[in-house]
């Protein structure tokens, strides 16, 4: 069919083409909302494509293998493709499609339009097929891949819009809030007590096995690892791996289809939002860890999915002295340009999505300064775009937002730099802690900063006192039980050689590499746990648990298990360390319930009505100089909370040393209310001079006596 023949307003099909593939032209559209919509009697489509000369809407048979039609779109307008296409037979809800780009190829000029390639809309609310890895999807290199990939291109499916979520969001004191980091698929594959069909989905998180455990834990948020639909990486696949962690994003608004039970009448989106319903309803916050910094199609070797193909240029930081290559400052091969206005916009409408939708209460933004780079120079902007846009949002500004606050990229260390009312992931207390409970390394100083919030690092009093997310382990890293028995990382599995994963853990093994029968051993391992636990949740701050670790589940020593979606990360829940799981809730128990463990406010150094004074003392009982801070090769620490208003007081008393040691408390009545070393001793009172075991804390609470200002 010639071009000429194409310019006609009808909506109809002109022509039929050998293979049996319809072709016409779409009435225009509007450009007021990306992506697929059912409007009335017509569907509207549009897409963002300022770069192309030409782009054809692709229908298909309802299994997605089958090419059945071709629309040549209206366009474009201010950057966007669009045209509406009448119900019928056919057409309507279900329908599957995808896009043909046309336009240059040119890569030194950023462009890679090959219309051989069908691509999935990046608006994609629903995703028909999976990636296999194979090369028919390389959109081409130094030349465009003639081959066409229509019968297994991932496409998209017409679905309607969700209504507003019915159950309201928990109202959570942000001093009462705790994070519990969990990935959909681990949580509860390997939990008989959850229905076999529902294990690993949506469905197995909202079963109500699995919403007692986490409400009997204690925390109030789940933060959910990566939900969006992911393309594996074409090497793990060649390799029988896959990208189980969910960071290689390719539908940043479609909840993954693996997650899906399959249950009849259910769909991704419909099991997901069952879920979020049944943890809200359970008072529980849903956070997603959402990657708006770069796609599945990796670097200029990758496939041709859906943004390179659509206008490579638009989507993707380029570098300046040759935009055949991209900006790699989050290690996957590229990253998204959200300094342009389209760019912006199609994550703003995914975030919204998701709240408006799907009722989330918040997002964690992986590597978060690549979201606010500038084209060219490639450096870190603290206005940038998307913080404005979402600060000015009547929507997404009420949610909760958490930055990870560092990528690969220039500066790419941004701890402290994102906006007011943000949290950000706090690495430093999390190398702080490791430090010095597990190798005496480091001063009190640095131990009482983190112990305190971070107020150095996050604006005191300008930034709120739970800004910093304090965390000991995370997805990313060693488990809590790995952490104490191993040294060294035993990344094999992933086949990079064991050369992936932090070097650099702060880890120990306490004598044996990994499992262990020695009852000292696992003596001084669970210890150390267990101080490494309550010195996180009576720290102030935002703590986030990394679910498994009140278990005891180990990755064997895997510190980087991205790509492991068997029982390395799976949680071993017939083998659940029962005493560990009822410690943890113990510490939870003692956040709620003890208002100093949970302060409102920044800890202050003088007495001042309603706020929380926090004093500090060296083992001895002598208040802290300043030389104190700094002094090499001290391990004990007490710090003495307390209230001019309420009259009440807590002690924490601190011994991080490898061995026992004398301490001296401040003036007062003290009674022990939790001990590390011992987890199940009751209350009782403390004489003045106590010998504290190794690496240990206590928490006393006791009433005022004296001014100990």
């Amino acid at each position: 069919m010639s071009d000429a023949g194409l310019q006609s307003n009808s909506a109809v099909p002109l022509a039929t083409g050998a293979s049996g593939i319809r072709y016409g032209c779409l009435q225009p559209g509007s450009a007021r909302r990306l992506g697929a919509h059912l409007e009335g009697q017509v569907i509207e489509f549009a897409l963002a494509a300022p770069h192309a000369t030409r782009v054809e809407l692709c229908l298909f048979d309802p299994t997605g293998r089958q090419e059945t039609a071709r629309w040549q779109m209206a366009g474009p307008q201010h950057g966007i493709w669009h045209g509406v296409l009448p119900l019928g037979p056919g057409i309507g809800l279900g329908l599957v499609y995808g896009y043909r780009v046309h336009g240059p190829w040119h890569p030194a000029q950023g462009h890679r339009f090959n219309p051989a390639k069908v691509l999935l809309d990046p608006y994609a609310r629903e995703v028909v097929g999976r990636y296999d890895g194979s090369d028919i999807h390389s959109g081409g290199v130094t030349e465009p891949d003639p081959r066409d990939n229509a019968a297994s291109a991932l496409k998209a499916r017409v679905v309607d819009d969700l209504l507003p979520m019915k159950v309201a969001r928990p109202a959570i004191d942000p001093a009462q809030r705790v994070l519990y980091e969990l990935h959909v698929k681990s949580f509860t594959t390997l939990n008989p007590a959850v229905p076999e069909a529902l294990r690993g989905t949506f469905a197995g998180l909202a079963h109500p096995v699995a919403i007692d455990h986490l409400r009997d834990l204690g925390i109030s948020t789940v933060s959910l690892m990566p939900v969006a639909e992911r393309a594996d990486e074409a090497r793990l696949q060649a390799m029988g791996l896959r990208n189980h962690w969910g960071y290689t994003p390719i539908a940043w608004s479609a909840p993954e289809q693996r997650f899906w039970s399959g249950q009849a009448g259910s769909s991704p989106r419909s099991e997901f939002r069952a879920m979020v319903e049944a943890l809200r309803s359970a008072g529980l916050e849903v956070v997603l860890d959402v990657v708006y910094n770069h796609s599945a199609e990796t670097d200029e070797f990758g496939p041709t999915l859906s943004l390179r193909g659509i206008d490579n240029a638009l989507y993707y930081h380029l570098l300046p002295e040759d935009r055949s290559r991209y900006a790699n400052w989050t290690g996957c091969g590229n990253c998204l340009r959200l300094d342009e206005p389209l760019v912006l916009r199609m994550v703003m409408d995914s975030l919204r999505l998701w709240v408006t939708e799907f009722g989330v209460d918040g997002f964690r933004f992986d590597l978060a300064p690549v979201l606010g780079r500038r084209s060219g120079d490639g450096q870190f902007d603290p206005r940038a775009a998307l913080w404005a846009a979402i600060a000015q949002d009547p929507v997404l500004s009420q949610c909760l937002m958490i930055a990870e606050p560092w990528d690969i990229g220039p500066n790419g260390y941004q701890l402290g730099s994102f906006p007011l009312g943000w949290l950000e992931w706090n690495d430093r207390f999390r190398d702080t802690q490791r430090a010095f409970w597990l190798h005496q390394q480091g001063t009190r100083g640095e131990w009482a900063a983190r112990l305190a919030g971070s107020s150095d690092v996050f604006q005191a009093p300008l930034r709120p006192a739970h800004s910093s997310v304090n965390f000991i382990t995370a997805h990313d890293g060693f488990t809590l039980r790995d952490l104490v028995s191993y040294t060294e990382r035993h990344n094999l599995a992933n086949g990079e050689g064991n050369r992936d994963g932090h070097a650099h853990n702060f880890s120990v093994n306490n004598g044996v590499e990994g499992d262990s029968s020695d009852a000292q051993v696992l003596a001084r391992r669970a210890q150390q746990r267990r101080a490494l636990l309550a010195s996180l949740l009576f720290s102030l701050g935002t703590p986030m648990l990394l679910s498994g670790d009140e278990i005891g589940h180990s990755q064997g020593g895997n510190n980087n298990a991205y790509c492991q979606d068997n029982a390395i990360t799976w949680l071993d829940w017939q083998h659940a360390d029962r005493d560990l799981l009822r410690f943890v809730r113990t510490l939870l128990k003692c956040r709620r319930e003890m208002p100093l463990l949970a302060a409102r406010g920044w800890w202050q150094a003088e007495a001042n009505a309603g706020a929380t004074q926090a004093l500090w003392f060296q083992a001895s009982g002598a208040r802290m100089e300043n030389e104190d801070w700094s002094a090499p090769g001290q391990t004990g620490l007490q710090c003495l909370l307390q209230q001019a208003a309420s009259g009440n007081r807590l002690l924490l008393m601190l011994n991080a040393a490898s061995h026992a040691s004398p301490f001296t408390l401040p003036a007062g009545r003290w009674q022990l209310q939790l001990d590390s070393a011992e987890p199940d001793a009751l209350p009782r009172p403390l004489p003045e001079a106590v010998r504290l075991p190794a690496q240990t804390l206590w928490l006393a609470s006791g009433g005022a006596t004296r001014d100990n200002a």
